[in-house]
């Protein structure tokens, strides 16, 4: 059974050496998460070096997502590297304070403006919500708390305002270098952190393309203003990343569950791309097995409907990044046994489509669910046709066949998509009986599919042209020379 659900995995130290990058291809991983947070440019070059030659080695097109650090507010450093903030105690944040002046009564912070975004009664969650402050007054720059959850602080850890409200713009000075970092890399899929609006992603975009950049844009929803504005998010954006983790600190744990699956379905609904992310197997940063609620974890998101699931310190820092590989892909297809073979698009109903390759995608996917069908095959430039085709739940593998390795590497994060590489002669376009028989030639030679199967195509009549999908056909395979 081919495992439909895609694997983002990060990349650092401990999955840096070849050996280790092929081991984790060749155990599932689709695409490559460099994050920028932390490392140097120098350091991001390498692993992207490293990655697509290790890719090559497996015969693999591996995607490549640049993670931008985005406006993550912080506590500034101590005097002696931590504090232990006891409950009751009095303690200040203040953006005026040194930057290593930190003690058991304050700290600075990194965010110039904190001070004109709470109020009295506000909540501030530090440390990923382990540390909770209560604020009492607002002197000046100084914001002075009572702390309600105790705990150890150390140097940089972040802050959020329960229930959002901070005024951090999403992209910053550092993120604005990133990104014609990213141009540079030939990144194919570009993260915007703590997003806001529409307009976030439309200016990450811009700025993208005008450095030279042809990858994606991925919208990380971890704002409680993102979730607010998240219909013009997912419409202004090409992929969108549940990214748990200061998202379930500004919203609260318990609804965390809901939100995830909402941001799916309207990611979904919207033919867009949905990553799921944070925590997904953490406690593999140090076992080599996952705990069952994580299992559950994965398995959930893999029933929702999520293109992919996502690996952060499990591979970046872990002991053990390709058993986690392995692991993640395990779960993923034992969900996918369980999962509603086909459901129609949930958009379809009295709406008309607005492109002929739209139209030719859903009325592939209708038939191919109601035919006994072995797979869909979908000659395409850009991917489109492939992703609209995605976005309608199935178990029939649809093969991306293309002669562009930027959209192999880009379709290889869509769901129940696969990319192949095929380049289409000048002769296909007057011979179309040697076109399709190429085409069975390279995928009963890859195994992809047997004799006798019956395959349903997609392609357009203008080859090299973007959007120009107009037909269908259905044809059976030939028997294996």
């Amino acid at each position: 059974m081919l495992r439909r659900t895609k694997i983002v995995a990060t990349l650092g130290p401990a999955s840096e050496r070849p050996k280790t990058l092929r081991k984790m291809i060749r155990s599932g991983l689709d695409v490559a998460r460099l994050n920028f947070s932390h490392g140097s440019a120098d350091d991001h070059r390498k692993r992207a070096r490293r990655l697509r030659k290790a890719a090559a080695e497996c015969g693999r097109d591996v995607g490549l997502l640049g993670d931008l650090q985005g406006p993550k507010i912080r506590v500034m450093r101590f005097k002696k590297g931590s504090v232990h903030l006891r409950s009751g105690q009095e303690f200040f944040l203040d953006s005026t304070l040194g930057l290593n002046d930190g003690t058991r009564k304050g700290v600075g912070v990194a965010l110039d403006t904190l001070h004109e975004d709470v109020r009295e009664g506000d909540t501030l969650l530090l440390n990923d919500g382990l540390i909770s402050l209560q604020v009492d007054r607002v002197e000046g720059t100084r914001i002075f708390t009572t702390v309600i959850d105790d705990g150890i602080l150390s140097d940089h850890k972040g802050i959020n305002l329960k229930g959002g409200g901070l005024s951090a713009p999403a992209l910053t000075d550092v993120d604005r270098q990133n990104i014609k970092l990213a141009a540079d890399l030939d990144i194919d899929f570009l993260a915007v952190s703590f997003v806001r609006s529409g307009e976030d992603i439309e200016e990450a975009r811009r700025l993208f393309e005008e450095a030279g950049g042809t990858g994606q844009i991925v919208a990380k929803i971890e704002r409680t203003e993102a979730v607010e504005n998240i219909d013009s998010i997912i419409a202004a954006s090409d992929v969108v990343m549940v990214a748990r983790g200061d998202l379930g600190v500004e919203m609260g744990y318990a609804g965390l569950t809901g939100i995830q699956k909402t941001l799916i379905r309207k990611t979904r609904k919207a033919h867009k791309i949905v990553i799921t992310a944070t925590q997904m197997m953490e406690s593999m940063i140090e076992n080599p097995i996952p705990t069952r609620a994580e299992v559950s974890d994965v398995a959930n998101a893999v029933i929702d409907g999520t293109d992919a699931v996502m690996l952060s310190g499990e591979t970046a820092v872990g002991n053990h990044p390709n058993k986690a590989i392995k692991a993640m892909a395990e779960v993923c297809v034992g969900a996918e046994k369980f999962n509603v073979p086909y459901t129609p698009a949930a958009r379809r109903g009295r709406e008309e489509f607005s492109r002929v390759d739209e139209a030719i995608a859903m009325a592939t996917m209708y038939t191919a669910n109601h035919l006994n069908l072995n797979a869909i095959v979908a000659l395409t430039e850009s991917g489109s046709t492939a992703r609209w085709m995605s976005r309608v739940r199935s178990d029939i593998p649809i093969y991306a066949l293309t002669p562009h390795e930027k959209t192999s590497r880009r379709v290889a994060l869509y769901r129940g998509v696969y990319p192949v590489e095929f380049e289409i002669q000048a002769e296909h376009a007057v011979h179309l009986a040697q076109l399709y028989e190429d085409i069975f030639a390279t995928l009963l030679a890859n195994e992809h599919i047997e004799g006798g199967d019956l395959v349903i195509f997609t392609k357009g009549d203008l080859y090299g042209v973007s959007g120009s999908t107009n037909a269908m056909k259905i044809l059976k395979a030939p028997a294996k020379p």
